[in-house]
């Protein structure tokens, strides 16, 4: 039966900045990669509008335009790229059977597994309606486009004042929404937050809606409500971000790889390589800490030279 199954030295699971340029590296050394795109083809990229931190683009670039860039150079070095989602895997031996679509089992002798992890929304339309247009869930890549104007961060744990005391560097005014009437986050990051002039602490606030439209404008402020004793306050904002978290994309590889606490693959420290040899992780589905365009990417290509020489060892 497994010699009726398609065959391939490399599959790689996601197609954001990790798995693209896991592609291109594994096209260009002749290991003819196979990605499966996965249910949001290009990745977390695909939601922001400008990208400007990104080396090579001196004027900036919308995400999905550079997520286009990138699948096209992986498939000038002759990438198959394919629409469809990793629904099975089973990693107990080689080659590694791969479901997609509930249908088709590709057998593969490598994995490389880029399938991010997802930002954590308050699940309000208004995130849906304003998202790129002022509301945004990572200040580092986003937060230059509103430097000297006033933001909302909502969350309360050291993510939310990690970002929150970053915008305050470069915002005339950063006010945080907490949900309760303390925040979660380590001593030192409180330290830092109620240290920091510009930046105000909201306790007992529930966000009721984000006020503005799609466009030029977009965010022009945040109603935010006391849950305690349902006084509104309505605060000028021209960005709204969101930090209560992020889900890693790894429920498809539970029990068969190790994860943390958090659900984020676990991989050797200095290499993209999981507990089962020809195995690898690269992106944010291993990296709770950078979460970036850029650091994905070098880790992508860690994977397929890891990939290469797994192979090499093989033969």
């Amino acid at each position: 039966m497994k010699e009726d199954l398609e065959k391939t030295d490399v599959l790689i699971i996601g197609s954001g900045p990790a798995g693209y340029t896991a592609a291109i590296y594994a096209a260009r050394a002749d290991m003819k990669p196979v990605v499966i795109q996965g249910l949001q083809p290009g990745g977390q990229l695909t939601t922001t509008t400008d990208v400007d931190n990104y080396p090579g683009y001196k004027d900036g670039i919308t995400g999905p335009e550079m997520m286009e860039d990138f699948k096209a150079q992986a498939e000038r070095f002759g990438t198959d790229t394919r629409w469809g989602m990793v629904t099975k895997v089973d990693f107990s031996e080689r080659p590694f059977k791969v479901e997609v679509d509930e249908k088709d089992t590709i057998l593969a002798e490598t994995v490389i597994i880029a399938t991010g992890a997802s930002a954590k929304w308050l699940g309000m339309e208004d995130e849906k309606r304003l998202n790129g247009y002022g509301v945004s869930a990572c200040a580092t890549c986003d937060g230059f486009f509103y430097k000297g104007k006033e933001v909302v961060v909502v969350g309360a744990g050291d993510t939310a004042a990690e970002e929150a005391t970053y915008l305050a560097k470069m915002c005339t005014k950063v006010t945080m929404l907490v949900r309760r009437d303390k925040m979660r986050a380590s001593k030192a990051m409180q330290h830092r937050v109620f240290n920091t002039e510009n930046l105000e602490v909201l306790f007992n606030q529930n966000t009721k809606s984000i006020n503005g439209e799609p466009g030029v404008v977009g965010v022009e402020s945040v109603t935010a409500v006391n849950n305690i004793t349902n006084e509104e306050t309505v605060i000028p904002a021209s960005g709204f971000f969101v930090a209560i978290g992020h889900k890693p994309n790894s429920d498809l590889f539970k029990g068969q790889l190790e994860m943390d606490d958090n659900g984020y693959l676990i991989i050797e420290p200095g290499t993209s390589k999981t507990k089962i040899p020809g195995v690898f992780a690269a992106g944010d589905i291993a990296d709770h800490v950078y979460r970036q365009a850029v650091t994905s990417a070098g880790t992508g290509c860690m994977a397929a030279l890891d990939a290469e020489r797994f192979l090499a060892d093989q033969e």
